[in-house]
């Protein structure tokens, strides 16, 4: 969003005030409408929005965050585990 466009927010949110999805990498806040407020980490992390949206309905919430206290992204995947070797057993 452009710096100078004004956008009409429901509510400001802090973020630690959210739930944070690992697995989806996704913070969830409860929406009036009965689904979820979703703004993904890694639009937080580039500072491309602060804004969560509600797929339900039009409405908006702006997030509060300091973006030293967010998650690291991970730079490396985790390794592998190593696929231990099974032992036939004679039933």
């Amino acid at each position: 969003m452009a710096e100078d466009e004004e956008v009409a927010v429901y509510d400001e949110v802090e973020i630690e005030d959210m739930t944070f999805d690992e697995t989806l990498q996704i913070y969830h806040y409860p929406c009036p409408c009965g689904d979820r407020f979703e703004i993904a980490l890694a639009d937080l992390q580039d500072q491309s929005t602060d804004i969560a949206v509600c797929p339900s309905c039009s409405l908006m919430i702006r997030v509060i965050y300091d973006l030293d206290n967010l998650p690291k992204p991970d730079s490396d995947p985790p390794a592998p585990e190593p696929a231990e070797q099974q032992v036939p057993i004679a039933a």
